[in-house]
């Protein structure tokens, strides 16, 4: 008698979510007069290692009703005329969130299957991206990234993520060559700079402060010595 009345109240409290938060997912759910119901779900018993399967649940409610419940676009509640009859109730993970949701992942793996990859050959990074915008507002793709503050995931334009430059200088003997951009890095190791395509040693050769990097008109010794001569082309690359 008592598993009885926990599968009445079971039933009452089913048919009160569904109708409750139908409303909150009107965009999600179904619209046809029937739902074509899944094949029946094999539920796993607690020990034995039976692996359940997705599908239709079936319950009987307090009135005797025949419901079923299975995974399937929103949650919708339909009576469904053919093939079985009865009210079948779907739900799906989606809508609006009212609040900040957090899912704690502590000691287990959270992980999205299916997931499809970025073909350089065809797929572009955004460049029109905009903040809070909604899928098909915009062209390309960006980053996710985690603000460590707040957990919150946010997304990042590939610009953003690596971003770079290149100049090219004609040299002038005996004078050191500089250039300056706002751009440059704050580190000399993320600069390259090269004459006459041969490359210069960072921080020896060629030095950076503030936002301006020096090339020296003439360094090193024997036999690794060098000299600037009127015309040799300079090229600096490098990245932020």
């Amino acid at each position: 008698m008592k598993t009885k009345k926990t599968v009445k109240k079971l039933g009452k409290i089913v048919l009160v979510l569904a109708l409750f938060l139908s409303g909150y997912y009107a965009q999600a759910q179904e619209k046809a007069a029937a739902i074509t119901k899944q094949a029946p779900t094999t539920l796993g018993q607690i020990g034995d290692g039976t692996a359940a399967t997705q599908g239709a649940v079936r319950v009987v409610d307090n009135k005797g009703t025949i419901k079923y419940l299975q995974v399937k676009n929103g949650i919708t509640q339909i009576t469904n005329t053919t093939p079985d009859k009865g009210i079948v109730t779907t739900w799906q993970l989606g809508g609006t969130l009212t609040d900040d949701t957090f899912i704690d992942a502590t000691g287990k793996v959270f992980a999205l299957d299916g997931i499809k990859l970025i073909n350089p050959a065809t797929d572009a990074a955004s460049t029109d991206a905009v903040d809070g915008s909604k899928h098909g507002t915009g062209t390309g793709f960006t980053m996710l990234v985690r603000d460590e503050a707040t957990g919150e995931t946010k997304k990042m334009l590939m610009s953003s993520l690596v971003n770079g430059g290149e100049t090219q200088l004609s040299a002038v003997a005996a004078t050191d060559a500089t250039f300056t951009d706002t751009t440059l890095p704050s580190t000399v190791q993320k600069i390259w700079v090269y004459r006459n395509g041969a490359k210069l040693l960072a921080d020896t050769d060629y030095t950076l402060a503030g936002t301006t990097v020096t090339i020296k008109n003439a360094n090193g010794t024997d036999p690794d010595d060098y000299a600037f001569i009127t015309g040799d082309k300079i090229e600096i690359h490098w990245i932020k």
